[in-house]
This record gives C-alpha cells, sequence and structure tokens, in this order.
C-alpha cells in the first residue's frame, strides 16, 4: 500500500466504504445499519468504527479496496433505462451502457426515473458523490419539460413558491424560461433532490408530464451527446463541480464514446 494511502488510516468505515466505490458516506452509513458490512470476517453495525490499512473489509460479501483510479462520468441516459445498478424485475441499467473494465465501480450521483432521459453522472468518488448530493451546496439541474397543454404562468409562480404535496417541506422550483416558438415546453431549473420533484409539481397542478430531459448539472452541460454516449468529465468541469459553478461555459474537449442501443427483441 501507498505512503499516501497508509496515511488516511484509521478512516471511518462508511468513509473507506466511499472511497472505495460503494456508495456515498450516507448511502454507505445505510448499508452499514443493514448488516451488510463485514470487517475481518465480522459484521459491523457501528457507524463510527474505524478501520486501519490492514483491515479486510467486505461488503455483500465482496471484498472492496481503495481503487487506484476515480472517475468522473457524464452519460446521456436513454429513456427506459434504470439508475440502481441491481433489480430483478428490470433489465436495461444505465451503467451497463458505460463500457469501462471498472464498471462494477461505478455508481450515480442523484437519479433520473426510468421514463426520463439526458444527463447523468457516474463516479467511483464517494466524497465527490456526497458533496454533489447534499442539500447544502444547491448545485443546479436543469430541465427540458414537455408538458399535455401550454402552462400557465399563474402556476408557474406557484411552483416557484413551493406547493406541498405529500412531505412538510415543499416541492419548488428554482427557476423557468420559456423555449421560444413552443408552447407545451419549458425549461426548469432545481436545486433540491426530492424523488420525482418535476412530475408531482406539474401532476399537482393539473398537467401531465410528457418528456422529461435533463440538459445541465451544475457547470456540466448535456451538449451534444447523442442518447446513450458518455464521456470523462474535464478537470475544469470537476473543479467547477466543486466550487459551486452553475453558469459554465467550459467547452469540453470531450471523447465521446458511443454504444449502440439495440431494441427490446432484437437480436443479441
Amino acid at each position: 500500500m501507498s505512503e499516501e494511502k497508509t496515511s488516511l488510516f484509521p478512516m471511518r468505515l462508511q468513509a473507506y466504504m466511499a472511497k472505495c466505490g460503494v456508495a456515498s458516506r450516507r448511502a454507505s452509513e445505510e448499508f452499514i445499519s443493514q448488516g451488510r458490512v463485514m470487517v475481518n470476517n465480522k459484521t459491523i453495525k457501528e457507524q463510527g468504527y474505524k478501520v486501519n490499512k490492514d483491515d479486510i473489509v467486505q461488503f455483500d460479501g465482496e471484498t472492496i479496496e481503495l481503487p487506484t483510479k476515480k472517475y468522473y462520468i457524464a452519460l446521456n441516459k436513454p429513456k427506459g433505462y434504470v439508475c440502481t445498478n441491481y433489480d430483478p424485475k428490470e433489465d436495461k441499467y444505465a451503467r451497463s451502457l458505460i463500457d469501462i473494465r471498472d464498471n462494477n465501480l461505478l455508481f450515480n450521483v442523484g437519479r433520473l426515473d426510468k421514463e426520463s432521459s439526458g444527463l447523468l453522472l457516474f463516479t467511483n468518488d464517494g466524497e465527490f458523490a456526497n458533496f454533489m448530493m447534499h442539500p447544502r451546496y444547491k448545485i443546479e439541474k436543469e430541465y427540458i419539460v414537455k408538458l399535455d397543454r401550454p402552462v400557465d404562468f399563474d402556476d408557474l409562480n406557484r411552483a416557484l413558491e413551493g406547493v406541498y404535496i405529500d412531505l412538510p417541506t415543499p416541492y419548488k422550483i428554482k427557476r423557468y424560461d420559456l423555449i421560444p416558438r413552443t408552447k407545451d415546453f419549458i425549461k426548469v431549473t432545481l436545486t433540491e433532490g426530492k424523488n420525482r420533484e418535476i412530475r408531482k409539481i406539474f401532476s399537482y397542478l393539473g398537467y401531465d408530464v410528457k418528456s422529461l430531459k435533463r440538459i445541465r448539472i451544475g457547470c456540466v452541460e448535456l451538449g451534444d451527446m447523442e442518447t446513450g454516449e458518455w464521456r470523462n468529465l474535464k478537470a475544469e468541469e470537476i473543479n467547477g463541480l466543486l466550487s459551486g459553478k452553475n453558469n459554465s461555459k467550459v467547452v469540453s474537449d470531450k471523447k465521446i464514446r458511443r454504444v449502440v442501443i439495440k431494441k427490446r427483441g432484437s437480436e443479441e
């Protein structure tokens, strides 16, 4: 083990799991509570437990180790793909579109529901994921939303103020922008990460969301990436995200990998 890695110990178990790319620290804490983590063949449920450099840590029976490389990847998720890495009822996983050797180390930063498409970030850096998903940092997410009918300005203003639906805190948008020469499409910006927030807001206001596409996360834009394509984030984009930059004009000298997405029922 390198001197740099050795200097990290002792380390809290959830932090170790995050650095190994299992999940964010918060998600790792849940896995610990569920009894899914072992250290030196002993199940650990204590949140403050610390591991040392020679300890053997296992998650769901598999040994996890600190990776030598960190990944920060942007994917244009197609509609019909799920963010979870395993669900017996699903057969299309967004992570499977990222064809790298260490694919199994990646986890998504935030979510897009199955019927939504667009920009989705993946990483094996739990600290990065934790920062990106923490509500304190108010990372913007921008979407293009298609509704079943032209939107009323009074409804948009209600969405700005916040509507109470099924939680003690309101669902709300940060900003909206009209798209010229269209009646049913609008741009919506969020800084919160409530589950299916846009769909719930517009459903509450009496609209049906026909399509939902995320086009920006902080300073990272979807740009001209085609459906199913992915690329590595540039250092400027990673630093921009970590510094809270939301309006980026960073031009990405990107290398895009294209994945052929087969239609259901097509031959292998």
